[in-house]
Formats: C-alpha cells, structure tokens, sequence
C-alpha cells in the first residue's frame, strides 16, 4: 500500500517524499548560502515530481555536512535567512517541509535541530536532537522534549533525529503523544544500514506508527552517506525503499493516517503501544498499569546506573578529538569560554 509511490492519492492519505540529498562540504558563509538555495531547488523539484506530495523530507545535515564544525559563522538560529528560505519555499510550492539546521547556542554547544514548515510558511515543529551520537558528536543534549504536531490532512506528525531512532523510548514517546507518522532524519553512513533497516521498522511496529526515514547520500570526499530512504508501514512491512544510492533522489509512498488509527483502536493481538501499560488485561481489569522497570525508576531519580558502568571504557569525546567536559548539563557557557 502506497499508491504507486502516492501518484494514486486516496482521500485519506499523506503522500511524503524523502530526499536523498548528495551530501554536502560546507565550511564557509558562502558554502551555506549554496547549499540553502539546493535545498531550496529540490523543494521545488519534490513539487514538480509528483503533484500529489503533501510533505518532503530533508536528512539530518543538509546543510551542514559530516565535518562536525561547530564553526559559529555557519551556525544557523530559527530567526535566520537559511529557515526563512526554507518557509518561503514551502509557500512558493504549496507544500509542508522538514528540515536540518546546525542551531547556535551560546550557552554551549550548538544544538543539532530540526524544524517542520506548513504550506503557508508557519513552524509547526521544532526539534532538538536528544541524543547526539556520541562520540563522534559534539552537540548540546536536546532539551525540549519530543513535540507532536499537526501534519497535512489530519494526520499527527513528530520527528525525532538519526540516532535518537536507536533508542525505543524515543518512537514510542512520539506514539504516546499522539504521532501517527514519525519522521527520522540522519546522516548516516554504511556500517548502520542493517541497525537503520531493523530499527525503522520496529519503531514503526512496536508502536503502530508510520515511519519516513532517510539520510544523507553520495560521499564528500571523506565520508560515505548510504541514502536509504525507506517510508515503512504501521505494521512494519517497508513500503517504499531507496536501496540504489541515488543522490537526490526523491523516495515518495502515501501513508494512511485513517488506517494507523484504526488500528489503533482495534486491533487486539501486538496492540504494543497499548497493552505495555496495561500488562494482562485478560486477567485483571484493565490490567496492570504500574512501572516495574528498574531502569525508568532510576532514571526519574537520576540515579542511572548500569552494573557494569565502572568498566566503560568511553565516556566522553576525547577519542573523537574533543576536549573532556567539564560544564554539568543545564548549567551555561561562561561568555569567556564561549568567545
């Protein structure tokens, strides 16, 4: 089911197009300027390639590349003229958008965002990355939260960012709140495709949840990005794949928001997102809908602890060319560190 890639658009459906964006080396102004107005191209490419596209998608880094720069004369801020080219492409082309941005942060560390924009140019969405992928990146923790929005025709939509997927917390988090389809952006590269193909479609599953997946593609002289654009059904059957490793290719499928909350609503049988907090409603009424995982306890203490914690080897971004932190998060940059 996905409508010949969403050229046969049903009443009910959310026709979404990931782009596998060839993966960019910005270093300067100027690199950044560039590569917003590419962006901005293939806005207007995802419009003209298919007439019934609802939402395009642009991976993690699109604007910034893997070179892990956190050079503040490239840093982006929500109020700047990268996210304002951005909205007026949604407008110009009458369609949703999902991007990337590098965020200033001069408390700390930049902050690795994402943003979605609706067809009339409004930020519906915005994101920061909760788990940077350690250690190999260097951005501040995200702390807002997962937020839900309203997405096109009806449908729930949050977004989480690349590694964040590798954690079950976070898709179902997205699922709790309400998201019928999440959005996962990334910029990685080969060694992850099989963790990439296994975790998109068990978020999707283990949740009753659309996922539209994809990263960044083609190599910048250094690094390697796979693509993999893959949009995947609620019942975690992958119903769109960019297996060819085309750059800028657009992967698109319609996606049935109707059909994830039906589900949702009946089925019985692996209803995950439900019976989780309700273990063994056969048995007890309404069943069991208490916490009896040590981990989550811990963690709302801040008492997180594995038994073999004194043993890991990496704990910070040394190994990665970082220095060793030493600000405790929440607390602020000092302006002296910062300049």
């Amino acid at each position: 089911m996905n409508g010949l890639g969403g050229l046969n658009k049903s009443e009910n459906g959310v026709v979404i197009g990931v782009v596998q964006l060839q993966l960019p080396n910005t270093v300067t102004k100027d690199d950044l300027a560039q590569q917003t107005d590419r962006i901005v191209e293939l806005v207007g490419k995802a419009r003209r390639n298919n007439p019934n596209t609802d939402l395009v998608v642009f991976p993690e880094y699109s604007l910034h590349g893997l070179s892990m720069d956190i050079n503040p004369d490239i840093m982006c801020t929500i109020d700047g003229p990268e996210v304002a080219a951005f909205q007026q492409a949604c407008v110009e082309n009458d369609i949703w958008g999902c991007f990337s941005i590098m965020e200033l942060n001069p408390g700390g560390m930049p902050y690795n965002s994402g943003i979605i924009i609706d067809n009339k140019g409004d930020i519906c969405l915005y994101y920061r990355k909760m788990h940077p992928w350690v250690p190999v990146e260097p951005w501040e923790p995200g702390d807002q939260g997962i937020p839900v929005c309203d997405g096109p025709n009806g449908s729930k939509i949050a977004l989480i960012i690349c590694h964040d997927g590798m954690f079950p917390e976070m898709a179902r988090e997205c699922a709790y709140k309400g998201a019928e389809i999440m959005i996962r952006t990334a910029g990685y590269t080969a060694p992850i495709r099989e963790s990439w193909k296994f975790t998109n479609q068990s978020n999707s599953f283990c949740n009753l949840m659309v996922t539209a997946n994809v990263c960044m593609c083609g190599s910048d002289g250094t690094f390697d990005s796979m693509g993999e654009g893959m949009i995947v059904n609620f019942d975690g059957s992958i119903i769109a794949h960019g297996t060819s490793g085309r750059v800028d290719e657009i992967i698109t499928a319609e996606v049935r928001p109707d059909l994830v909350r039906e589900a949702r609503n009946v089925w019985g049988v692996e209803n995950n997102i439900y019976q989780f907090g309700h273990r063994g409603y056969v048995a007890v009424k309404g069943g069991a809908q208490d916490c009896p995982y040590t981990y989550m306890q811990d963690l709302i203490k801040g008492e997180y602890v594995l038994p073999w914690e004194n043993d890991i080897k990496v704990t910070d971004g040394t190994s990665c060319g970082f220095e060793a932190p030493t600000r405790i998060y929440g607390d602020k940059q000092s302006k002296e560190a910062a300049e």
